[in-house]
């Protein structure tokens, strides 16, 4: 997150995470000075967690992420996330390697129910998958090469996996012949979907890939489609979205609502994975909210014609406005802990530097 904006969206998530929880947690938060000083001063507030808590702030500069992306090569976006929003495709490269496993949610998302229950899901994952996240068959955008059919707004990542696949190419790789032996899995598959990069028209000789749109996602889209065996759908349960699948036509209302009703009038779900089963909303996802940097301060929900405010309002309103110093539980032991990490390299940053090490060494050692 990069703005005060994503941030105060990202705390109600948080808040939402803490909340529910029936496990400890860490939070992995990529960010600017702006996103971390708008958090660390609600997380000051939250003195006895019920669980032990890690938080763990990585700040990397817009430099340093604009050289991760030339040094990959060809990839761009048009997507209002911008820069940052690619790094979605380098959280196995940023995260360190003891962190083996992560859940990515957009800020514009809050849980209503324990996220312990999506953490268990890695479990039920087949040994290849590295990925999962909701896919959408159904929907049809040739202009977006169908990157629609699939939601990068929360995603299951094996990070160990994805670190053995070597998603992501760099020129650090390209450039070394040990690298060169481990070819990443990324361009082949960009390639299928956008044919080979062409000139970007920078008049500095770089290419880039045409066509892409939906920022990460499209990607995403290309990584998964070319190579299928390692991605697995994710309920919709998980990604009650606003954009484009209308909350499913789920909402709060009738407590003795029985499943066969839910099936009813939920929509978006023929010719899914999801075909023939409830979908029971686990988290909400407040996308494609037009002319607002908050999804909760939309125009919309003051509408009493809106469905979407007479489906969701109250819960925007309860998770928005619950206190962070409700969260603590003053007869716990457990504690918070931050951490701000400053000097935060890539992995092809440190492969790099491994190689130099190496060579030194052993030049130091024919000298000898």
């Amino acid at each position: 997150m990069f703005s005060e904006d994503s941030a105060a969206e990202a705390a109600v998530l948080i808040k939402s995470i803490i909340l529910y929880s029936s496990s400890p947690l860490e939070f992995h938060i990529i960010c600017d000075h702006a996103a971390q000083h708008y958090l660390q001063n609600r997380l000051d507030l939250l003195k006895h967690p019920q669980h032990p808590i890690l938080v763990r702030f990585y700040r990397i500069p817009h430099q340093a992420m604009a050289a991760r992306i030339e040094r990959e090569g060809a990839i761009w976006t048009d997507h209002s996330a911008g820069l940052p929003g690619l790094m979605k495709l380098f959280i196995h490269e940023i995260l360190p390697p003891t962190v083996k496993r992560s859940i990515f949610v957009d800020t514009d998302a809050f849980f209503i129910s324990d996220p312990a229950q999506l953490w268990a899901h890695f479990n039920a994952l087949q040994p290849r998958t590295a990925i999962s996240m909701p896919s959408h068959p159904d929907q049809d955008e040739p202009g977006w090469h169908n990157a629609n059919r699939i939601c990068s707004c929360i995603m299951l990542l094996d990070l160990d996996r994805l670190r053995a696949l070597r998603l992501m190419d760099s020129r650090f790789y390209r450039e070394d012949p040990h690298g060169a032996r481990v070819p990443a899995l990324a361009p082949p598959a960009f390639e299928a979907m956008f044919g080979k990069p062409v000139d970007a028209g920078s008049g500095d000789g770089r290419v880039k890939y045409e066509g892409v749109k939906l920022g990460d996602q499209g990607y995403w889209w290309a990584i998964v489609s070319h190579r299928p065996e390692i991605f697995e759908h994710l309920s919709y349960d998980w990604e009650v979205s606003s954009c484009l699948m209308d909350t499913y036509m789920k909402g709060l209302g009738e407590d003795d609502a029985d499943e066969e009703h839910e099936k009813l009038v939920q929509v978006h779900t023929e010719d899914t994975p999801e075909r023939g089963r409830a979908v029971l909303p686990k988290m909400l996802h407040f996308n494609c909210l037009e002319g607002v940097e908050r999804y909760y301060e939309w125009p919309g929900w003051e509408d009493p014609a809106s469905g979407l405010a007479q489906r969701w309002l109250p819960a925007v309103r309860y998770h928005v406005g619950f206190k962070w110093l409700w969260l603590n539980q003053p007869e716990s032991n457990a504690t918070l802990t931050v951490q701000t990490l400053f000097d935060v390299k890539f992995a092809d940053e440190l492969f790099a530097d491994e190689r130099v090490h190496a060579s030194t060494a052993k030049e130091g050692d024919e000298r000898r």
